[in-house]
């Protein structure tokens, strides 16, 4: 709302002119001790003669917009809520001087990695022109050593009282602009501040509004931030909303508009959600304030969601066509197919319509825990931009599927920041991901478990503790889902033991009951390369072939199809290509896949699998070591036979 050409003397007399008393003054004023024109801002403007003298004296001309300043008003009192209350006259101002010796404290802190604004500031100290007359222990400064190519110095902000580094402004203009706003944000609450400039604020937070719906978002952000600068009460929340789907910040509050009812369902599980992920690590967290204009029924409803959000419970349910749509994605994605729910989600978007007119998006799909994960940055940006609540608006370019296809990208992607890793994953043809836990599942099991939820980092649990269960069991704890071909899979991010052993027996003769199975488990040694590679394939209960690949040393079993020969996949390729070079071989083989982001943010739900371990025989001896980390241990060998 300020002219891209200030002209100062419009400027300041539009402060004035909108300018009431803040609420210490307001005190003062009823009490006596001050008038309203002991309140005046302005003050007569300065003449050449006594410009030019100030400058004779300090012996320097003074960067234009002080200067243009002076010849609109010898000095102003700035007032509340700032801790600069009164710019001197131009026969006031002197070197700073640097009495407390700040300088020094900063020269002392220079390295040979400081950064030239840090240089910059460590010599302000001795250079500054003090502007202020009148304070709270704090120092407006001119640095006539940090200049721009108009010759504007900049302004630094000290505020002796906070004990942080001064606030640097680029020109005496951007102060008295910022200081401009922080008057009309600290006003903006009081009945009947009413002017031309929170006037056009507000129509332009109306038309961010409409923007916003029509998705025309970048336009409505730029339209809120400004009126938000300004206080203007209804930008914040909207803006919060426009910040939490681009992730640009934001989730953390909403405003009044959290006290209103009809948003509760959508602002409070977003809140909550971004709440929650700033404690991830630690216990459940008192919830984010609600504003004290919250009621109790909305209290009480927020209570409700905080718990099911963080129990993981929450499900996300607008109604009308979005909320079916809603419903349909969430089944996709439940099984992997996040792709498939972002397109059914984006189809339906038009179609959705807020409670009121200050939501702005369905914001309370970030807190679904299955729905959440799949508006990715870019697609939430890609919600804004779509329009929306039966606005007219061309639709955005679609974001691209994100989840690789097939099974190279395996190879590709780097699991918990070591040089080697390990994997396991079963597919079953013809069979439902619920069927898993009849066909695999171990003893007694109670069939899938919920998902685990996001792993950070994307596919590491750490060490599993070792169970009640025989010490040459091996227990995989599988990821469960569908692929777009038709297959249920299993994958096990982190399997415990080495892989395929002289006991271990795959899993794909008792899950290809109702067609074929795969089992593949690869393990990367320490230099990058694969240690060990398998594979197995069975139809309806008996095991077709199986090879294992260990460096170079293959052993089979059955007759391996051509196309998956390792010898014949790996005759004059490199080591560091030979993962990659099998999986696609597999992936050709069997249309297989695998969903990276629904793995990677714990979409999934889970099967604890009978042994991949057989038990040994009569007169065989299984070893294993357990390592206790504390002082004098050593490694303590068990053996059973």
């Amino acid at each position: 709302m300020i002219a891209s050409g200030l002209n100062w003397q419009q400027f300041l007399r539009r402060w004035q002119d909108e300018w009431i008393p803040g609420t210490d003054e307001a005190e003062d004023l009823e009490e006596g001790g001050l008038t309203l024109s002991d309140l005046a801002l302005a003050a007569p403007p300065a003449t050449e003669e006594e410009i030019v003298a100030a400058e004779e004296r300090l012996g320097t001309r003074l960067p234009p917009s002080y200067r243009d300043f002076l010849e609109a008003s010898n000095g102003w009192r700035v007032g509340a809520p700032v801790s600069i209350y009164q710019l001197g006259a131009v026969h006031e101002i002197d070197w700073f001087g640097d009495p407390s010796g700040m300088g020094e404290i900063c020269r002392r802190a220079l390295t040979d990695r400081s950064t030239e604004q840090e240089v910059l500031l460590a010599g302000m100290w001795d250079r500054a022109l003090r502007l202020e007359t009148d304070s709270d222990m704090s120092h407006a400064l001119l640095d006539p050593g940090d200049t721009d190519e108009d010759g504007e110095w900049a302004l630094y902000l000290y505020q002796g009282w906070s004990g942080e580094l001064p606030e640097r402004y680029p020109s005496f203009r951007a102060y008295m602009e910022h200081t401009y706003r922080e008057f009309h944000a600290d006003r903006a609450g009081i009945p009947g501040f009413v002017n031309d400039t929170t006037r056009a604020l507000d129509a332009d937070v109306e038309r961010a509004r409409r923007e916003a719906l029509g998705g025309r978002w970048e336009t409505a952000r730029k339209l809120l931030a400004e009126a938000w600068r300004y206080g203007r009460p209804s930008a914040h929340g909207l803006l919060r909303q426009i910040e939490t789907l681009s992730h640009r910040g934001g989730g953390l509050g909403f405003g009044d508009l959290v006290a209103d009812p009809r948003y509760t369902d959508d602002l409070v599980p977003a809140m909550a959600t971004a709440h929650l992920a700033r404690h991830r690590h630690g216990d459940f967290p008192d919830r984010p304030a609600l504003g004290a204009e919250t009621g109790e029924a909305v209290r009480a409803a927020a209570d409700a969601i905080f718990a099911r959000v963080h129990d993981r419970s929450y499900r996300y349910a607008p109604g009308g066509a979005f909320g079916r749509a809603v419903d349909e994605a969430r089944d996709a994605a439940r099984w992997g197919d996040t792709d498939g729910a972002w397109r059914v989600i984006r189809a339906a978007l038009p179609s959705w319509s807020p409670p009121g007119p200050d939501l702005l998006a369905p914001l309370g799909l970030l807190a679904d825990p299955v729905l959440g994960p799949v508006v990715t940055p870019e697609r939430g940006r890609e919600l804004l931009a779509t329009p929306r609540a039966g606005r007219p608006g061309a639709l955005p370019e679609p974001v691209p599927d994100l989840d690789p296809p097939g099974l190279r990208w395996l190879a590709d992607t780097p699991r918990f920041n070591t040089p080697y890793d390990s994997y396991r994953c079963l597919w079953a043809e013809g069979v439902e991901p619920e069927a898993l836990p009849s066909l695999i599942g171990e003893d007694g099991s109670a069939g899938l478990t919920a998902p685990p939820g996001r792993r950070d980092p994307w596919t590491h649990r750490g060490p599993r503790p070792r169970d009640e269960s025989a010490p040459w069991e091996d227990r995989a704890v599988l990821s469960v889902g569908r692929t777009g071909t038709g297959w249920a899979f299993g994958f096990d991010t982190a399997p415990r033991t080495s892989p395929v052993g002289n006991f271990f027996v795959s899993p794909a003769a008792a899950a290809s009951r109702d067609g074929r199975a795969v089992v593949l488990w690869a393990r990367r040694a320490r230099t990058g390369g694969l240690s060990v590679f398998h594979l197995s394939v069975a139809r309806h209960g008996e095991e077709l072939y199986a090879f294992t690949l260990r460096g170079t040393d293959v052993t089979r079993s059955g007759q391996v199809p051509g196309t998956l020969d390792p010898e014949r996949l790996l005759d004059g390729v490199g080591e560091e290509a030979h993962e990659q070079r099998l999986l696609a071989a597999v992936e050709a083989e069997f249309g297989l896949a695998l969903p990276r982001l629904a793995l990677a943010e714990g979409i999934l739900p889970e099967l604890t699998t009978r042994s991949w371990n057989r038990a040994p025989r009569q007169g065989e001896a299984y070893a294993y070591v357990t390592v206790h980390v504390g002082p004098r241990t050593r490694p303590r060998p068990h053996t059973t036979g």
